[in-house]
Protein backbone atom coordinates (compact mmCIF):
# COMPACT_ATOMS: atom_id res chain seq x y z
CA UNK A 1 0.00 0.00 0.00
CA UNK A 2 1.63 3.53 -1.15
CA UNK A 3 1.66 6.77 0.85
CA UNK A 4 -1.75 9.04 -0.47
CA UNK A 5 -0.40 12.39 -1.24
CA UNK A 6 -1.20 14.43 2.01
CA UNK A 7 0.80 11.96 3.88
CA UNK A 8 3.68 12.20 1.72
CA UNK A 9 3.45 15.90 2.22
CA UNK A 10 3.55 15.52 5.65
CA UNK A 11 6.36 13.69 4.96
CA UNK A 12 8.35 16.26 3.11
CA UNK A 13 7.24 19.10 5.20
CA UNK A 14 8.63 17.53 8.29
CA UNK A 15 12.04 16.79 7.00
CA UNK A 16 11.89 19.75 5.27
CA UNK A 17 11.47 21.87 8.42
CA UNK A 18 13.89 19.87 10.41
CA UNK A 19 16.70 20.46 8.24
CA UNK A 20 15.70 24.15 7.73
CA UNK A 21 16.20 24.54 11.70
CA UNK A 22 18.99 22.63 12.14
CA UNK A 23 20.72 25.12 9.32
CA UNK A 24 19.52 28.02 11.21
CA UNK A 25 21.83 27.65 14.00
CA UNK A 26 24.85 27.61 11.70
CA UNK A 27 25.39 31.60 12.51
CA UNK A 28 26.24 30.55 16.27
CA UNK A 29 29.04 28.49 15.22
CA UNK A 30 32.23 30.14 16.24
CA UNK A 31 34.61 27.76 18.46
CA UNK A 32 34.61 23.58 19.51
CA UNK A 33 32.76 24.75 22.40
CA UNK A 34 30.16 26.32 20.43
CA UNK A 35 30.16 23.35 17.80
CA UNK A 36 30.18 20.40 19.80
CA UNK A 37 28.76 21.55 23.36
CA UNK A 38 26.52 24.13 22.02
CA UNK A 39 28.18 26.91 23.96
CA UNK A 40 26.77 25.60 27.01
CA UNK A 41 23.46 27.12 27.33
CA UNK A 42 20.58 24.42 27.04
CA UNK A 43 18.11 24.16 30.12
CA UNK A 44 18.55 20.44 31.34
CA UNK A 45 14.77 19.52 30.56
CA UNK A 46 15.87 20.20 27.01
CA UNK A 47 19.03 18.40 27.63
CA UNK A 48 16.50 15.42 28.97
CA UNK A 49 14.69 15.45 25.93
CA UNK A 50 17.48 15.23 23.82
CA UNK A 51 19.00 12.05 25.64
CA UNK A 52 15.92 10.54 25.10
CA UNK A 53 15.93 11.08 21.77
CA UNK A 54 19.42 10.14 21.08
CA UNK A 55 18.98 6.26 23.19
CA UNK A 56 15.56 5.92 21.67
CA UNK A 57 16.14 5.29 17.89
CA UNK A 58 13.98 3.28 15.22
CA UNK A 59 15.48 -0.03 16.62
CA UNK A 60 12.99 1.08 19.46
CA UNK A 61 9.76 1.99 17.51
CA UNK A 62 10.20 -0.79 15.77
CA UNK A 63 11.83 -3.48 17.62
CA UNK A 64 10.23 -3.03 20.90
CA UNK A 65 6.42 -3.53 20.15
CA UNK A 66 8.25 -6.89 18.16
CA UNK A 67 9.32 -7.99 21.84
CA UNK A 68 5.77 -7.67 23.30
CA UNK A 69 4.37 -8.73 20.21
CA UNK A 70 6.26 -12.26 20.45
CA UNK A 71 6.63 -12.40 24.41
CA UNK A 72 4.96 -10.15 27.02
CA UNK A 73 6.41 -7.01 28.65
CA UNK A 74 9.14 -8.47 30.45
CA UNK A 75 11.57 -5.91 28.49
CA UNK A 76 10.55 -3.11 31.45
CA UNK A 77 12.63 -5.12 33.76
CA UNK A 78 15.59 -4.04 31.49
CA UNK A 79 14.36 -0.51 31.58
CA UNK A 80 13.95 -0.40 35.13
CA UNK A 81 17.71 -1.20 35.44
CA UNK A 82 18.31 1.48 32.97
CA UNK A 83 16.86 4.02 35.71
CA UNK A 84 19.13 2.49 38.58
CA UNK A 85 22.12 2.79 35.92
CA UNK A 86 21.67 6.61 35.72
CA UNK A 87 21.75 6.73 39.23
CA UNK A 88 24.68 5.28 39.75
CA UNK A 89 26.15 7.70 36.87
CA UNK A 90 25.13 10.71 38.93
CA UNK A 91 27.20 9.16 41.76
CA UNK A 92 29.96 8.06 40.34
CA UNK A 93 30.97 9.79 36.70
CA UNK A 94 29.45 13.23 36.49
CA UNK A 95 31.58 14.59 39.26
CA UNK A 96 34.73 13.27 37.62
CA UNK A 97 33.65 15.70 33.94
CA UNK A 98 32.89 18.29 35.52
CA UNK A 99 36.41 19.10 37.25
CA UNK A 100 37.51 20.64 34.23
CA UNK A 101 36.24 21.66 30.35
CA UNK A 102 35.67 18.47 28.78
CA UNK A 103 34.74 17.69 25.23
CA UNK A 104 34.82 14.45 25.68
CA UNK A 105 34.09 11.47 27.94
CA UNK A 106 37.67 9.98 26.96
CA UNK A 107 39.55 13.16 28.11
CA UNK A 108 38.90 11.92 31.70
CA UNK A 109 40.46 8.85 30.89
CA UNK A 110 43.48 10.94 29.19
CA UNK A 111 43.56 12.87 32.46
CA UNK A 112 43.69 9.58 34.88
CA UNK A 113 45.82 6.99 32.63
CA UNK A 114 47.19 8.81 29.60
CA UNK A 115 47.28 9.56 26.03
CA UNK A 116 47.23 5.62 25.04
CA UNK A 117 44.16 4.30 27.34
CA UNK A 118 42.29 6.92 25.94
CA UNK A 119 42.58 6.52 22.43
CA UNK A 120 42.02 2.55 22.86
CA UNK A 121 38.52 4.00 24.68
CA UNK A 122 38.06 6.27 22.25
CA UNK A 123 38.89 3.53 19.01
CA UNK A 124 36.17 1.22 20.96
CA UNK A 125 33.96 4.00 21.15
CA UNK A 126 34.04 4.38 17.20
CA UNK A 127 33.90 0.98 16.32
CA UNK A 128 31.19 0.16 18.42
CA UNK A 129 28.69 3.97 17.49
CA UNK A 130 29.46 3.44 13.65
CA UNK A 131 28.22 -0.08 13.94
CA UNK A 132 25.46 0.48 16.24
CA UNK A 133 24.19 3.50 13.77
CA UNK A 134 24.64 0.94 10.66
CA UNK A 135 21.83 -1.14 12.38
CA UNK A 136 19.54 2.23 13.72
CA UNK A 137 19.73 3.47 10.07
CA UNK A 138 18.74 -0.22 8.34
CA UNK A 139 15.71 -0.32 10.54
CA UNK A 140 14.45 2.80 9.90
CA UNK A 141 15.08 2.10 6.05
CA UNK A 142 12.60 -0.81 6.68
CA UNK A 143 9.94 2.12 7.23
CA UNK A 144 10.81 3.97 4.51
CA UNK A 145 10.94 1.56 1.51
CA UNK A 146 7.48 0.37 3.07
CA UNK A 147 6.14 3.87 2.68
CA UNK A 148 7.77 5.20 -0.91
CA UNK A 149 8.46 1.70 -2.06
CA UNK A 150 12.08 2.27 -2.12
CA UNK A 151 15.11 0.19 -1.87
CA UNK A 152 17.20 -0.36 1.30
CA UNK A 153 20.09 1.53 0.43
CA UNK A 154 18.09 4.27 -1.43
CA UNK A 155 15.63 5.08 1.94
CA UNK A 156 18.62 4.79 3.93
CA UNK A 157 20.74 7.28 2.22
CA UNK A 158 17.61 9.88 2.01
CA UNK A 159 17.67 9.66 5.91
CA UNK A 160 21.52 9.97 6.11
CA UNK A 161 21.72 12.70 3.38
CA UNK A 162 19.68 14.35 5.48
CA UNK A 163 20.85 14.73 9.12
CA UNK A 164 24.25 15.22 7.90
CA UNK A 165 23.31 18.56 5.96
CA UNK A 166 21.86 20.06 9.48
CA UNK A 167 24.76 18.27 11.63
CA UNK A 168 27.28 19.76 9.32
CA UNK A 169 25.96 23.09 9.58
CA UNK A 170 24.72 23.75 13.04
CA UNK A 171 26.66 21.45 15.51
CA UNK A 172 25.47 20.25 18.71
CA UNK A 173 23.00 23.25 19.57
CA UNK A 174 20.90 21.90 16.06
CA UNK A 175 21.34 18.77 17.34
CA UNK A 176 19.82 19.23 20.79
CA UNK A 177 17.07 21.72 19.65
CA UNK A 178 15.65 19.65 16.78
CA UNK A 179 15.96 16.53 19.05
CA UNK A 180 13.75 18.39 21.30
CA UNK A 181 11.19 19.06 18.40
CA UNK A 182 11.57 14.90 17.06
CA UNK A 183 10.67 13.97 20.72
CA UNK A 184 7.45 15.79 20.82
CA UNK A 185 6.97 14.28 17.45
CA UNK A 186 7.71 10.62 17.64
CA UNK A 187 5.77 10.39 20.95
CA UNK A 188 2.89 12.31 19.87
CA UNK A 189 2.34 10.02 16.62
CA UNK A 190 3.14 7.05 19.14
CA UNK A 191 0.22 8.09 21.76
CA UNK A 192 -2.04 8.56 18.32
CA UNK A 193 -1.25 5.11 16.92
CA UNK A 194 -1.70 3.59 20.60
CA UNK A 195 -5.53 5.42 20.85
CA UNK A 196 -6.35 4.42 17.31
CA UNK A 197 -4.82 0.53 17.73
CA UNK A 198 -7.31 -0.04 21.20
CA UNK A 199 -10.29 2.30 19.31
CA UNK A 200 -9.69 -0.18 16.57
CA UNK A 201 -10.28 -3.49 18.69
CA UNK A 202 -13.37 -4.49 20.10
CA UNK A 203 -14.08 -4.37 23.22
CA UNK A 204 -10.93 -2.39 24.19
CA UNK A 205 -8.95 -2.80 26.87
CA UNK A 206 -11.00 -5.80 28.64
CA UNK A 207 -10.32 -7.18 25.32
CA UNK A 208 -6.62 -6.75 25.30
CA UNK A 209 -6.69 -8.24 29.12
CA UNK A 210 -8.47 -11.04 27.93
CA UNK A 211 -6.91 -12.36 24.90
CA UNK A 212 -3.23 -11.47 26.51
CA UNK A 213 -4.07 -13.35 29.63
CA UNK A 214 -5.00 -16.66 27.85
CA UNK A 215 -1.98 -16.19 25.36
CA UNK A 216 0.76 -17.01 28.09
CA UNK A 217 0.06 -14.23 30.34
CA UNK A 218 1.05 -11.74 27.66
CA UNK A 219 0.69 -8.66 29.88
CA UNK A 220 3.10 -9.97 32.45
CA UNK A 221 5.86 -7.74 33.54
CA UNK A 222 8.08 -9.33 36.42
CA UNK A 223 10.13 -13.02 36.35
CA UNK A 224 11.85 -13.29 39.30
CA UNK A 225 14.08 -16.74 38.47
CA UNK A 226 16.99 -17.10 38.11
CA UNK A 227 18.02 -18.12 34.56
CA UNK A 228 21.33 -17.73 32.44
CA UNK A 229 23.20 -20.13 30.20
CA UNK A 230 26.23 -20.77 32.14
CA UNK A 231 23.83 -22.76 34.05
CA UNK A 232 23.21 -25.33 31.00
CA UNK A 233 19.52 -24.26 31.27
CA UNK A 234 17.11 -22.87 28.66
CA UNK A 235 17.94 -19.07 29.55
CA UNK A 236 15.53 -16.43 29.96
CA UNK A 237 16.43 -13.36 28.38
CA UNK A 238 14.08 -10.90 30.99
CA UNK A 239 13.93 -11.41 34.22
CA UNK A 240 14.18 -8.82 36.80
CA UNK A 241 17.76 -9.71 38.20
CA UNK A 242 19.45 -9.21 34.39
CA UNK A 243 16.66 -6.24 33.83
CA UNK A 244 17.93 -4.55 36.90
CA UNK A 245 21.53 -5.72 36.95
CA UNK A 246 22.01 -6.28 33.23
CA UNK A 247 20.26 -3.57 32.29
CA UNK A 248 21.56 -1.06 34.81
CA UNK A 249 25.60 -1.99 34.04
CA UNK A 250 24.58 -0.98 30.28
CA UNK A 251 23.12 2.35 31.19
CA UNK A 252 26.51 3.05 33.43
CA UNK A 253 28.14 2.18 30.32
CA UNK A 254 26.06 3.71 27.72
CA UNK A 255 25.44 6.78 29.51
CA UNK A 256 28.04 7.02 31.17
CA UNK A 257 31.23 6.53 28.98
CA UNK A 258 29.80 6.41 25.54
CA UNK A 259 30.11 9.75 23.89
CA UNK A 260 27.42 10.13 22.31
CA UNK A 261 25.50 10.98 25.56
CA UNK A 262 28.14 11.95 27.84
CA UNK A 263 28.70 14.92 25.17
CA UNK A 264 25.08 16.26 26.60
CA UNK A 265 25.97 15.58 29.85
CA UNK A 266 29.01 17.78 29.05
CA UNK A 267 26.61 20.44 27.21
CA UNK A 268 24.96 21.16 30.48
CA UNK A 269 25.41 24.87 32.23
CA UNK A 270 26.71 22.76 35.45
CA UNK A 271 26.90 19.29 36.74
CA UNK A 272 23.69 20.12 39.35
CA UNK A 273 21.69 20.87 35.57
CA UNK A 274 23.33 17.47 34.13
CA UNK A 275 22.09 15.80 37.01
CA UNK A 276 18.23 16.75 36.80
CA UNK A 277 18.80 15.75 32.69
CA UNK A 278 19.83 12.53 32.84
CA UNK A 279 17.36 11.71 35.89
CA UNK A 280 14.54 13.35 34.28
CA UNK A 281 15.28 11.60 30.95
CA UNK A 282 15.53 8.11 33.01
CA UNK A 283 11.48 9.10 34.17
CA UNK A 284 10.46 10.27 30.32
CA UNK A 285 11.92 6.50 28.73
CA UNK A 286 10.00 4.11 31.40
CA UNK A 287 7.01 5.87 30.21
CA UNK A 288 7.89 5.50 26.60
CA UNK A 289 9.00 2.02 26.52
CA UNK A 290 5.83 1.13 28.12
CA UNK A 291 3.88 2.47 25.85
CA UNK A 292 5.75 0.65 23.10
CA UNK A 293 5.56 -2.64 24.91
CA UNK A 294 1.88 -2.28 24.84
CA UNK A 295 1.44 -1.24 21.29
CA UNK A 296 2.38 -4.71 20.36
CA UNK A 297 0.74 -6.54 22.97
CA UNK A 298 -2.24 -4.74 21.38
CA UNK A 299 -1.18 -5.86 18.39
CA UNK A 300 -1.05 -9.08 19.06
CA UNK A 301 -5.05 -8.77 19.86
CA UNK A 302 -5.94 -7.17 16.93
CA UNK A 303 -4.28 -10.41 14.94
CA UNK A 304 -6.40 -12.74 16.61
CA UNK A 305 -3.43 -14.00 19.03
CA UNK A 306 -1.48 -15.66 16.10
CA UNK A 307 0.76 -18.41 16.68
CA UNK A 308 3.99 -17.61 17.58
CA UNK A 309 7.54 -18.89 15.92
CA UNK A 310 10.62 -18.55 17.83
CA UNK A 311 13.31 -17.37 16.24
CA UNK A 312 11.11 -15.54 13.79
CA UNK A 313 11.66 -12.00 13.44
CA UNK A 314 8.40 -10.08 14.11
CA UNK A 315 10.11 -6.38 13.86
CA UNK A 316 7.64 -5.64 10.69
CA UNK A 317 4.51 -5.94 12.52
CA UNK A 318 4.17 -2.70 13.37
CA UNK A 319 5.55 -0.92 10.04
CA UNK A 320 2.87 -2.44 8.67
CA UNK A 321 -0.39 -1.82 11.00
CA UNK A 322 0.86 1.94 10.11
CA UNK A 323 0.76 1.22 6.67
CA UNK A 324 -2.54 -0.64 6.35
CA UNK A 325 -4.71 0.40 9.54
CA UNK A 326 -3.77 4.24 9.76
CA UNK A 327 -6.10 6.62 8.24
CA UNK A 328 -4.39 9.34 5.36
CA UNK A 329 -2.75 11.95 7.33
CA UNK A 330 -2.40 10.28 10.55
CA UNK A 331 -0.33 7.85 8.05
CA UNK A 332 2.17 10.96 7.12
CA UNK A 333 2.48 11.70 11.13
CA UNK A 334 3.56 8.72 12.32
CA UNK A 335 6.25 7.74 9.33
CA UNK A 336 7.61 11.31 9.78
CA UNK A 337 7.83 10.87 13.96
CA UNK A 338 9.82 7.57 13.16
CA UNK A 339 11.81 9.47 10.78
CA UNK A 340 12.30 12.22 13.61
CA UNK A 341 13.86 9.40 16.15
CA UNK A 342 16.13 8.03 13.37
CA UNK A 343 17.42 11.78 12.21
CA UNK A 344 17.73 11.96 16.38
CA UNK A 345 19.79 9.70 16.52
CA UNK A 346 21.98 9.57 13.92
CA UNK A 347 22.94 13.79 14.44
CA UNK A 348 23.79 12.86 17.59
CA UNK A 349 25.90 10.09 16.95
CA UNK A 350 27.62 11.62 14.06
CA UNK A 351 28.48 14.68 16.23
CA UNK A 352 30.21 12.52 18.79
CA UNK A 353 32.08 10.45 16.30
CA UNK A 354 33.09 13.61 15.23
CA UNK A 355 34.27 15.20 18.34
CA UNK A 356 35.91 11.36 19.31
CA UNK A 357 38.21 11.34 16.08
CA UNK A 358 39.28 15.35 16.12
CA UNK A 359 39.99 15.48 19.77
CA UNK A 360 40.92 12.03 21.15
CA UNK A 361 43.24 11.69 19.17
CA UNK A 362 45.67 14.27 19.67
CA UNK A 363 47.20 15.99 22.93
CA UNK A 364 44.17 18.34 24.66
CA UNK A 365 45.67 20.89 26.73
CA UNK A 366 43.57 23.40 29.41
CA UNK A 367 40.80 25.25 28.13
CA UNK A 368 40.20 22.74 25.09
CA UNK A 369 42.46 23.75 22.74
CA UNK A 370 44.09 20.29 21.10
CA UNK A 371 47.94 20.45 20.17
CA UNK A 372 47.72 24.33 19.47
CA UNK A 373 45.86 24.22 16.35
CA UNK A 374 43.31 26.81 15.75
CA UNK A 375 40.25 26.89 16.81
CA UNK A 376 38.54 27.46 13.46
CA UNK A 377 40.65 24.65 11.53
CA UNK A 378 39.32 22.10 14.18
CA UNK A 379 36.02 23.16 13.63
CA UNK A 380 36.10 22.58 10.45
CA UNK A 381 38.15 19.12 10.86
CA UNK A 382 35.21 18.04 12.92
CA UNK A 383 32.60 19.22 10.32
CA UNK A 384 33.87 16.90 7.74
CA UNK A 385 34.76 14.34 9.63
CA UNK A 386 30.89 14.23 10.35
CA UNK A 387 30.55 13.30 6.50
CA UNK A 388 33.41 10.68 6.97
CA UNK A 389 31.40 9.21 9.72
CA UNK A 390 27.97 9.77 7.64
CA UNK A 391 29.27 7.72 5.05
CA UNK A 392 30.72 5.13 6.92
CA UNK A 393 27.15 4.44 8.30
CA UNK A 394 25.20 4.53 5.49
CA UNK A 395 27.54 1.68 3.46
CA UNK A 396 27.44 -0.43 6.91
CA UNK A 397 22.84 0.21 6.53
CA UNK A 398 22.39 -2.55 3.92
CA UNK A 399 24.12 -5.41 5.97
CA UNK A 400 21.72 -8.33 7.45
CA UNK A 401 21.18 -7.45 10.94
CA UNK A 402 18.60 -10.28 12.04
CA UNK A 403 16.25 -8.95 14.54
CA UNK A 404 17.28 -5.26 15.18
CA UNK A 405 16.41 -4.52 18.91
CA UNK A 406 18.57 -7.07 19.79
CA UNK A 407 21.04 -7.39 17.26
CA UNK A 408 21.72 -3.40 18.23
CA UNK A 409 21.74 -4.03 22.38
CA UNK A 410 24.34 -6.59 21.41
CA UNK A 411 26.58 -5.45 19.77
CA UNK A 412 27.01 -1.97 21.87
CA UNK A 413 26.52 -4.86 24.84
CA UNK A 414 29.88 -6.48 24.13
CA UNK A 415 32.33 -2.98 24.04
CA UNK A 416 30.35 -1.47 26.61
CA UNK A 417 31.74 -4.04 28.87
CA UNK A 418 35.24 -3.04 28.77
CA UNK A 419 34.62 0.31 28.69
CA UNK A 420 32.38 0.67 31.68
CA UNK A 421 35.27 -1.49 33.56
CA UNK A 422 37.97 1.40 32.69
CA UNK A 423 36.15 3.95 33.78
CA UNK A 424 35.26 2.46 36.90
CA UNK A 425 38.99 1.51 37.26
CA UNK A 426 39.54 5.29 36.76
CA UNK A 427 37.36 6.35 39.50
CA UNK A 428 37.49 4.00 42.02
CA UNK A 429 41.13 2.14 41.83
CA UNK A 430 43.66 4.92 42.42
CA UNK A 431 46.57 2.10 42.24
CA UNK A 432 45.25 1.74 38.89
CA UNK A 433 48.01 3.14 35.60
CA UNK A 434 48.17 2.85 32.10
CA UNK A 435 49.79 -0.45 31.78
CA UNK A 436 46.95 -2.08 33.92
CA UNK A 437 44.00 -0.27 32.53
CA UNK A 438 45.24 -1.08 28.77
CA UNK A 439 45.38 -4.99 29.70
CA UNK A 440 41.92 -4.82 31.53
CA UNK A 441 40.47 -3.56 28.75
CA UNK A 442 41.67 -5.97 26.23
CA UNK A 443 41.05 -8.76 28.68
CA UNK A 444 37.46 -7.39 28.97
CA UNK A 445 37.05 -7.40 25.37
CA UNK A 446 38.65 -10.65 24.58
CA UNK A 447 35.87 -12.11 27.26
CA UNK A 448 33.06 -10.56 25.52
CA UNK A 449 34.32 -12.04 21.91
CA UNK A 450 34.43 -15.43 23.89
CA UNK A 451 31.22 -15.38 25.40
CA UNK A 452 29.22 -14.05 22.93
CA UNK A 453 30.61 -17.10 20.63
CA UNK A 454 29.92 -19.62 22.59
CA UNK A 455 26.49 -18.60 23.72
CA UNK A 456 27.61 -18.67 27.64
CA UNK A 457 25.14 -15.69 28.57
CA UNK A 458 22.51 -13.84 27.17
CA UNK A 459 23.64 -10.44 26.32
CA UNK A 460 21.70 -8.20 29.29
CA UNK A 461 25.05 -9.71 31.21
CA UNK A 462 27.42 -8.63 28.87
CA UNK A 463 28.36 -5.43 30.24
CA UNK A 464 27.97 -6.96 33.74
CA UNK A 465 30.54 -10.02 33.06
CA UNK A 466 32.81 -7.52 30.23
CA UNK A 467 33.01 -4.78 33.29
CA UNK A 468 34.16 -7.17 35.74
CA UNK A 469 37.04 -8.92 33.52
CA UNK A 470 38.38 -5.42 32.93
CA UNK A 471 38.08 -4.27 36.53
CA UNK A 472 39.97 -7.02 37.94
CA UNK A 473 42.50 -7.54 35.14
CA UNK A 474 43.34 -3.68 35.46
CA UNK A 475 43.50 -3.33 39.32
CA UNK A 476 45.60 -6.82 39.39
CA UNK A 477 47.84 -5.72 36.56
CA UNK A 478 48.82 -2.24 38.08
CA UNK A 479 49.73 -4.31 41.72
CA UNK A 480 52.47 -6.14 39.42
CA UNK A 481 53.48 -2.93 37.44
CA UNK A 482 53.73 -0.85 40.84
CA UNK A 483 51.83 2.41 41.80
CA UNK A 484 50.73 5.30 38.88
CA UNK A 485 53.34 8.06 38.51
CA UNK A 486 50.42 11.25 38.84
CA UNK A 487 50.92 14.15 36.59
CA UNK A 488 49.73 17.80 38.26
CA UNK A 489 46.37 17.56 36.78
CA UNK A 490 45.54 14.32 37.56
CA UNK A 491 46.38 14.92 41.32
CA UNK A 492 43.86 17.90 40.89
CA UNK A 493 41.66 15.23 39.38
Amino acid sequence: MHLRAIDLGIIIAYLAGVTLLGIAFRRNQHSLRDYLLGGRTAPWWALAFSIVATETSTLTIIGTPALAYAGNLGFLQVVMGYLVGRVAIVLLFLPHYFRGEFFTAYQFIERRFGQQAKRAAAATFLVTRVLAEGVRVAAVALVVSAALDTGPRASAAVVVALTLLYTFEGGMKAVIWTDVAQACLYLAGSIVAFALLLHGIPGGWSEVARVSAGAGDKLRVFDFSFSWRALGNPAKTYTFWSGVIGGGFLTMASHGTDQTIVQRLLAAKSERESRWALLGSGVIIFAQFALFLLLGAMLFVRDGAPAIVAGRSYDNVFPQFIMAALPVGLRGLVIASILAVAMSNLSGSLNSLAASSVLDFRAIRRGGEAGGADQLTLLRRSRWMTVVWGAAVLALATAHWGPVLEAGLTIASITYGSLLGLFLLGAIDRRANQAGAIMGMFAGLAALVAIHEMKWLDWTWYVLAGALVTFAVGATTSLIFGRRTETREQREA
